[in-house]
């Protein structure tokens, strides 16, 4: 009986945990579609603190993700193009790289060569704040800071990140 009772408490503990009960952040809340994207100040490669707010008024893509993980490497090339054919018309990309030292980041990012702008998160508050559970997890925020479209997983072309920047973009 003693061992029942130590197994349905312990069954009872994991549930608890993984339904967010006893592991914050681990819930399912979280920004929704249609919800204000929570802001955020990080640093960037280059030192200086940016903050989503910075870019009301400007739709933004936000982009968490690693130089480890395989899908986030496969779509840094569109992420590339679509910073390049889209920022002069007032996107704003911002890839959130989760929890790698700057060294790492800023050799990953020089090496293949993209230029879109790099914010650091070495905890886990944003990821948190943003219920990231994979990465490549991408945000569409227009420029009232409304999340109008969600992505968990990689893009596998520029397609189909334009048909979701057309939700955000003027």
């Amino acid at each position: 009986m003693k061992r029942l009772l130590k197994i349905t408490t312990i069954m009872l503990l994991v549930c608890a945990a993984f339904s967010g009960i006893l592991l914050p952040g681990c819930s399912s809340e979280g920004p929704e579609i249609g919800k204000a994207a929570p802001d955020f100040t990080l640093k960037g490669l280059d030192g200086q603190e940016v903050s989503l707010s910075d870019f009301r008024g400007e739709p933004v893509l936000l982009n968490f993700w690693a130089s480890w993980c395989g899908p986030c490497r496969l779509e840094m090339p569109f992420l590339q193009e679509i910073y390049e054919k889209w920022s002069g018309k007032g996107l704003v990309l911002l890839a959130v790289n989760i929890q790698e030292d700057q060294g790492t980041v800023e050799d990953f990012i020089a090496g293949a060569g993209y230029i879109f702008p790099v914010l650091l998160a070495p905890g886990n508050q944003v990821p948190l704040s943003y219920n990231v559970r994979g990465i490549p997890a991408t945000f569409f925020i227009d420029a009232d800071g409304v999340i109008r479209d969600i992505k968990v997983g990689a893009f596998f072309g520029m397609g189909e990140i334009e048909s979701k920047l057309a939700k955000i973009m003027p």
